[in-house]
């Protein structure tokens, strides 16, 4: 895949060390090379989970992303996550969307994080996503979390976010969730 640097994509949010931007066409390979990867994809989404298997499917995926913030308004979205010093390309993607469960739209947004390896572990998902919380201005943002996904916990912890335990509402999995905000589960 040959790697094409992004023009014309709208950022949503600068902080000190990362921007929060549209996903763009010129993303596909840093896209690929992030959710084609086992380490990120084993959290993600109902089971059986899965890599995305090549490039069509990357390209058809970030497509439907696209499709998917075009149809909501800033700031709910999916951020490609932009490090400001020494890469130009995505590392990653903070969404802030909102949830559907068994009976259709709810009034709750989630926010969520998914970050390359390479770039875990220097709290570049938590700025980010602490900036997103504070521009959204939402009284209550949940994160959703596979129970087994430490990292994850930790940043909703980092976020100031309260655990409110076990969750089926979702997605129709099982996972962890947290919230900002005071309401119940």
């Amino acid at each position: 895949m040959k790697a094409e640097r992004t023009v014309g994509a709208m950022e949503l949010l600068r902080t000190e060390r990362v921007a929060l931007r549209q996903w763009h066409a010129g993303d596909l390979a840093a896209f690929y090379d992030l959710y084609s990867r086992w380490e990120i994809m084993r959290w993600l989404g109902p089971h059986p989970r899965r890599v995305i298997a090549d490039e069509a499917e990357a390209k058809q995926r970030l497509e439907r992303w696209a499709e998917r913030t075009a149809a909501i308004e800033p700031p709910q979205g999916l951020w490609a996550l932009v490090p400001l010093e020494g890469q130009d390309r995505p590392v990653g993607t903070v969404l802030l969307m909102p949830l559907h469960d068994a009976h259709g739209l709810t009034d709750e947004v989630e926010i969520g994080w998914h970050l390359h390896p390479d770039f875990q572990g220097k709290g570049l998902v938590t700025e980010a996503a602490r900036a997103l919380l504070e521009r959204a201005g939402l009284p209550r943002v949940l994160a959703l979390t596979d129970p087994g996904n430490t990292a994850s916990k930790a940043v909703a912890g980092r976020l100031g976010m309260a655990e409110e335990g076990l969750t089926n509402r979702w997605f129709g999995i099982e996972a962890r969730q947290f919230a900002t905000g005071s309401a119940a589960v």
